[in-house]
């Protein structure tokens, strides 16, 4: 069963090519951080993770573009992506791609809808990441 859509921001936050917007999400089990940004018009996210090494991939938060604001890159051994797509398109990231999020833009906002492997994470949960 799909899980209704979770507001994530309001959509002026998400400006064209620039800083990302940060959230948790439950990734195959463990919380971990995606992110949301403005690429050619359109609000894409993505697991915050590469696909070479499972670290992160933001260089200072929120910032995830080249310095050309044409490629997400890997702060950590420069892994390129699409960010249209997440598809790789260069460094040690060969065939891979990014963890997609589908994001919608209505009504003046910004919402994600969870599905499998990517869900929303509850702090509040018993046995959450903040439970004893």
């Amino acid at each position: 069963m799909a899980e209704a859509a979770l507001r994530l921001c309001r959509a002026d936050e998400l400006v064209e090519r620039g800083r990302a917007v940060a959230f948790d999400v439950l990734w195959r089990g463990e919380p971990v951080r995606a992110f949301a940004l403005r690429f050619d018009g359109r609000v894409v996210a993505y697991v915050n993770r590469c696909v070479h090494v499972p670290s992160e991939l933001d260089w200072l938060p929120g910032e995830f573009l080249d310095a050309e604001r044409r490629f997400v890159v890997c702060a950590v051994h420069g892994a390129t992506y699409e960010p249209a797509d997440g598809r790789c398109v260069g460094g040690p990231c060969g065939r891979g791609r990014l963890q997609p999020i589908r994001v919608e833009e209505r009504g003046g906002d910004v919402y994600w809808y969870p599905s499998p492997p990517v869900e929303a994470l509850d702090f509040d949960a018993p046995g959450g990441p903040t439970s004893p």
